[in-house]
C-alpha cells in the first residue's frame, strides 16, 4: 500500500477543503493510505511541510493542494513561481515524488472552484510517480 503525505494550504479554504476531500477519496480508491495531514498557512508555505514530511521513512510520496487567486497585483504569480520551484526542489533533494495540486495563479475564486478536483489529480499522480520509480 502506497502511503501518501497530504499538504494542505488553509489559504481560500472554502476551495481548499474541497480539494483536500477530493485528495481523500482518490487515495482510498486507489488504496493509498494518506499517513499525515498537515495543514500550512497558504501555497508559500508548502515546501518546508512537503519536505518535512518527504524525510520520513514511512512516506512514499507527498501530495500538495492548494489555490491561488489573482488579486490587484502580481502577487499571485510570485507565491505560485515559489511554491512550485521550492516543491520540486523537496521532490529532488529527497528523491522522493512530490505532486503539485496547487490550482493558479491567475483564476478567480470561481476559477479556482471550478478546479477542487486538483486535489484527486494530486494524489493521483503522487500513487503513479510511487508505482513507475518502484
Amino acid at each position: 500500500m502506497t502511503s501518501l503525505g497530504l499538504v494542505v494550504a488553509q489559504f481560500n479554504s472554502a476551495v481548499t477543503t474541497e480539494m483536500q476531500a477530493a485528495a481523500e477519496d482518490a487515495a482510498a480508491e486507489r488504496g493509498a493510505e494518506i499517513s499525515e495531514t498537515l495543514e500550512v498557512p497558504g501555497a508559500y508555505d508548502a515546501p518546508l511541510a512537503a519536505d518535512r514530511l518527504a524525510r520520513r521513512d514511512d512516506i512514499d510520496a507527498v501530495a500538495v493542494i492548494g489555490a491561488i487567486v489573482t488579486g490587484d497585483t502580481n502577487h499571485d504569480q510570485v507565491i505560485a513561481d515559489a511554491a512550485a520551484q521550492g516543491l520540486t526542489d523537496v521532490s529532488l533533494d529527497r528523491d522522493t515524488p512530490v505532486t503539485f495540486g496547487v490550482s493558479g495563479p491567475g483564476m478567480s475564486g470561481a476559477e479556482a472552484r471550478e478546479r477542487e478536483a486538483k486535489g484527486a489529480e494530486a494524489v493521483n499522480a503522487a500513487v503513479d510517480m510511487v508505482e513507475v520509480l518502484a
